[in-house]
């Protein structure tokens, strides 16, 4: 799948007639991410910017005040059989589970059963990110009997996974540039937060790691002892953790950095400066441009140029 495949695709309500809004929107999110009943006593307005995975869903969400619910009819119409992530950017919320209610505020996490039942009111409007994990994906993850709550500002190590989370997400599900969200390291994450402390060792270095090399890809000295460094383990116990995977540590910063300059490429033809191929090159960590036009061709069957220019994107 090409990069070009993963750019995030927009619904709106905006231009939709006022007395179908709300209709739609259900219908939308019901293919996009999980059913809800929603109810707004003014005419709906909802932005959603989404990204489908094979395994994961993700999302930016903007709307005016509403309430959605998931009732056990919307349930049992439309099982989800997922894990649900919702991260508050903007506006203050209210969570009903099922065993207490719950406020969120700029800022939390909250990790859920899809499939339990549950409601979600904003009365000022929201701004969050959305992921939906297929359960079969984390088999590491058992059913949630109550909400996981978080934050992704705070300095605790499971808030500086939801924040790596909350990057992720916001750079994949951007109009402008998108970065592919890897999405072994999306699984992680997630693994990471709900199951806290029982979570294997592998698993929560492999998230750090990964996470950390995606916020550092424009840096040429990215490497192994660099990210081994960063997240506390040795050079010889951070490739032991790749390796387990079938991918070397220099061959997955070499993925991303390749990811992050099909994305740079593909947008630079609306820029009002276009930047050179060289010049992305250098933006994405690469040395030398021979050697990125080599590999950027080998992985994804084009020149470089062909893809800043639109001419051979498929």
């Amino acid at each position: 799948m090409q990069p070009a495949d993963l750019a995030p695709r927009a619904f709106s309500t905006v231009r939709l007639p006022p007395s179908r809004r709300v209709e739609l929107w259900e219908t939308h999110n019901e293919t996009a991410l999980i059913g809800l009943a929603v109810q707004a006593t003014e005419p709906l307005v909802a932005t959603e910017l989404n990204v489908r995975l094979p395994n994961v869903d993700l999302a930016w969400v903007s709307g005016s005040a509403h309430v959605v619910r998931r009732t056990r009819r919307v349930i049992e119409r439309n099982p989800a059989d997922a894990i649900a992530v919702y991260l508050t950017l903007r506006g203050d919320a209210w969570f009903d589970s099922v065993d207490r209610t719950y406020s969120l505020h700029p800022g939390n996490i909250l990790v859920s059963d899809a499939d339990h039942p549950f409601s979600r009111g904003f009365s000022r409007g929201l701004e969050e990110l959305v992921v939906k994990v297929n359960r079969a994906a984390l088999p590491e993850v058992s059913r949630l009997s109550r909400p996981v709550i978080g934050s992704f500002h705070g300095s605790r190590t499971n808030d500086r996974y939801a924040r790596a989370l909350a990057r992720i997400t916001r750079r994949a599900t951007r109009t402008d540039r998108p970065l592919p969200a890897d999405e072994r390291t999306v699984l992680d994450l997630i693994a990471v937060l709900t199951a806290g402390g029982a979570t294997a060792p592998s698993t929560a270095h492999r998230a750090a790691a990964r996470s950390y090399i995606d916020e550092h890809l424009t840096d040429p000295s990215l490497g192994a002892e660099q990210v081994a460094q960063a997240i506390g383990i040795s050079d010889r116990q951070l490739s032991r953790v790749f390796a387990a995977n079938g991918v070397s540590i220099p061959r997955h910063i070499l993925s991303r950095r390749l990811d992050l300059a099909y994305s740079m490429l593909f947008s630079v033809a609306t820029a009002e400066k276009p930047e050179t191929v060289a010049d992305i090159a250098s933006r994405c960590g690469f040395t030398s441009v021979t050697y990125f036009c080599h590999v950027f061709r080998q992985r994804f069957g084009h020149r470089a140029s062909d893809i800043r220019d639109r001419r051979a994107v498929r």
